[in-house]
């Protein structure tokens, strides 16, 4: 998905690894990318996987997730001259949580629960890489059962937020947003308790 994306948005070409140098802060690659717009492929290839990987948690299809994951980086780019903010991936991820949300608003309304596992990406994310098969379909049945705003605040932490960037995002005191992530835990760990044995499993 990358590579065509970043040609949609005229980003220009990935940059290649400067040899054993570390990877440059944010603010050095915003920095670049002010400057020159064709400078913008190293933040899009850094943060390309966990935005999509977002957009189809809260979306359900790939193809929807495409599309907001390109309108993401488009809105960011044309924004890019005028930003200030003080975190890079709290900024994007606000984008990507006002694209979302936009998205979902226009859609019909969403399948029924029982049918959202099926509507889930099935290929595993990083963050369910250690999960078996059945576990990760499980995990995503559990995702929606939690309720709206505990959701996104999971969502966002596995997309590798903290809690002060969940909270830029969300528009919420960061005390908030680690009240309803400590709810939204609780509520995971009940559900995991009552969640039936997968068939063939030991009774």
């Amino acid at each position: 998905m990358a590579a065509w994306s970043r040609a949609r948005l005229g980003a220009g070409p990935a940059v290649p690894p400067a040899g054993d140098r570390a990877d440059p802060s944010d603010g050095v690659l915003v920095a670049a990318a002010q400057a020159d717009r064709q400078a913008f492929a190293p933040l899009y290839d850094r943060y390309v996987d966990p935005v999509y990987r977002y957009c189809l948690r809260r979306l359900g299809s790939r193809e929807a997730a495409e599309d907001a994951t390109s309108q993401v980086f488009a809105k960011a780019l044309a924004a890019l001259p005028a930003y200030r903010d003080r975190s890079f991936r709290g900024w994007l991820f606000t984008i990507a949580h006002n694209v979302v949300s936009d998205t979902r608003r226009q859609r019909r309304p969403v399948a029924p629960l029982a049918d959202a596992e099926d509507r889930v990406d099935p290929a595993p994310t990083p963050e369910e890489a250690a999960l078996t098969a059945d576990e990760g379909r499980a995990l995503r049945a559990l995702l929606v059962q939690l309720p709206a705003d505990q959701r996104r605040i999971v969502e966002l932490r596995l997309a590798g937020l903290t809690g002060v960037e969940i909270a830029r995002v969300l528009g919420r005191s960061e005390g908030a947003v680690k009240m309803l992530q400590f709810r939204a835990v609780a509520r995971l760990r009940v559900l995991l308790e009552v969640e039936p044995r997968p068939q063939g499993g030991t009774r």
